[in-house]
């Protein structure tokens, strides 16, 4: 059975569609050039010869990399599994990381021996150990979150530039992708839904 998720920016976000949806014109966007670019150009720290013991996947800014133009992003953030944190942690101090204190969701802020801050997600939700078992990869063999996590997870953090993330990666996605999206927002965030198909239009819209 599904579990679903508390949507406590439900509010924030129907108020920041209906204003977007007042100002939108078709095409006003980049090029579609432009927005069919996927590149690996920042390269960032290879976490395969770091965390060993445990399964993770890279989210946040530099996960979006693999379904919209790339843009610079100074932070590492990944999503472990809450009954891994132990093992992560051990891998982190066994290769000289320099932990730096607790974030305000459960997860943990650490800064790498190459000077990279890493942001340690913990989740024992079954949506998160779905997407850490189900990852995407980067051109250098790194685990990123899959699409449809990706956005629950952009939805469920509800700042406008997640919003706008979700908007531009769904806007060049392919049918389906986007029904696998769907797929999962209508099982863990079904409140979701009717602004998800609100963001996809907005997405679609950019590229006429």
């Amino acid at each position: 059975m599904t579990q679903k998720i508390d949507d406590p920016h439900a509010t924030r976000r129907r108020y920041f569609l209906n204003l977007v949806q007042k100002r939108v014109q078709p095409g006003t966007g980049s090029g579609n050039a432009f927005l069919n670019r996927r590149t690996w150009n920042y390269l960032v720290t290879n976490l395969n010869e770091i965390i060993k013991q445990a399964p993770f996947v890279i989210v946040g800014g530099v996960a979006t990399r693999l379904y919209m133009p790339e843009r610079m992003t100074l932070d590492l953030d990944i999503l472990i599994k809450s009954e891994d944190t132990s093992l992560v942690h051990g891998d982190l101090e066994k290769a000289g990381s320099q932990k730096n204190g607790e974030l305000s969701i459960p997860g943990s802020q650490w800064t790498l021996p190459d000077g990279t801050s890493l942001d340690v997600l913990e989740n024992g939700d079954s949506w998160a150990k779905e997407a850490i078992d189900r990852p995407n990869y980067t051109p250098d063999g790194l685990p990123v979150i899959a699409l449809p996590y990706l956005v629950l997870m952009k939805l469920l953090a509800g700042r406008t530039q997640d919003l706008a993330d979700i908007s531009r990666m769904l806007g060049g996605a392919t049918e389906t992708q986007l029904d696998r999206v769907k797929h999962i927002i209508t099982g863990y965030l079904p409140s979701a839904r009717e602004d998800l198909e609100s963001l996809i239009v907005l997405g679609q819209l950019e590229r006429q």
